[in-house]
């Protein structure tokens, strides 16, 4: 493994625990990952309507 696939793959796991919710995609190109993308979700408590009587 050389410096560069270390790079990347240092970068991927910073990524995972930085992760709450969501995915990673990884995207190889001839064997060789080209691309990190992350999306994220952020995910809010409904509120529940106050109860008239």
């Amino acid at each position: 493994m050389n410096k560069y696939d270390r790079t990347k793959i240092e970068h991927i796991l910073a990524k995972l625990e930085e992760l709450e919710y969501g995915s990673l995609t990884i995207t190889v190109h001839d064997g060789k990952i080209t691309q990190i993308d992350t999306t994220e979700k952020k995910r809010f408590p409904l509120q529940e309507k106050a109860i008239r009587k």
